[in-house]
């Protein structure tokens, strides 16, 4: 853990958020208004058009107020090189929390266009607005469902994606990061894939695949390895603490 970082454990923050898990489990939030608290937080520090002042208010918030369960600014370095190395046009997020993920994505991506699934209506709402405060409601989008509902928000972001020649039907997703309910990430992947939506050379980086964990989705890539995918698990730290955490970076080899 880097110097200057308050210890998760001494802080009631920390273990708030561990008495909250159930409801964030039901609701998509911790239940203690964190969530609403840092977005008044951006809006309230960070300068309108700002991107790169929008996610730091974000991480000093979460390290200050109270911790927050996006990606954060270790393994947010992580998903940043991965982003640069897929140089997508079209990025799909599952998992929007308060739209930090979406932010780095489209700072290490600008062409990209992103679109983030989220259960929660609240988060996505609190999402739009830090998205619109940093300058990015032109590129990223939110879309309020789950991967799992038989089939319903996969149309939905067939049709978001449906801005050019070829579409996600033509394998047109380059990039997508995957950091919503841990039971749900093969499943999910595998929906994706089974759409045809992916091409040799797209990125796939799953958060938190240690704490809480993802053991059939690590399994299953794990499986696969050499035939159609290659993964890399990146050894880390979950979000703004020093708990030992892994993130996949797995690329798709058709």
């Amino acid at each position: 853990m880097a110097p200057n970082k308050p210890i998760p454990f001494l802080r009631w923050s920390f273990w708030r958020l561990v008495a909250g898990l159930p409801s964030v489990v039901r609701t998509g939030q911790v239940g203690d208004g964190r969530e609403a608290a840092a977005v008044r937080y951006v809006l309230g520090q960070a300068l309108p058009g700002d991107l790169d002042g929008a996610i730091e208010a974000l991480d000093r918030f979460a390290y200050q107020q109270a911790i927050l369960i996006n990606v954060g600014d270790e393994k947010g370095l992580l998903l940043d090189a991965a982003v640069r190395r897929a140089d997508p046009a079209r990025a799909l997020e599952l998992g929007t929390y308060c739209g930090y993920g979406a932010l780095r994505i489209a700072r290490a991506a600008p062409r990209a266009r992103v679109v983030s699934v989220e259960m929660s209506a609240a988060n996505a709402d609190n999402a739009r607005r830090i998205w619109a405060h940093a300058g990015l409601g032109d590129r990223v989008t939110c879309v309020v469902g789950s991967v799992g509902d038989g089939g319903g928000t996969l149309d939905r972001l067939a049709a978001e994606f449906s801005l050019g020649a070829g579409g996600l039907d033509a394998g047109g997703l380059d990039f997508v990061f995957i950091d919503h309910d841990k039971k749900a990430y093969l499943p999910d992947l595998l929906s994706i894939t089974a759409r045809g939506w992916l091409h040799a050379g797209s990125i796939v980086v799953a958060d938190n695949v240690l704490v809480p964990g993802a053991p059939r989705y690590r399994s299953y890539l794990r499986r696969h390895q050499g035939r159609s995918w290659n993964t890399v698990e990146h050894k880390t730290h979950a979000e703004y603490t020093g708990i030992p955490d892994l993130v996949l970076e797995s690329e798709y080899l058709g």
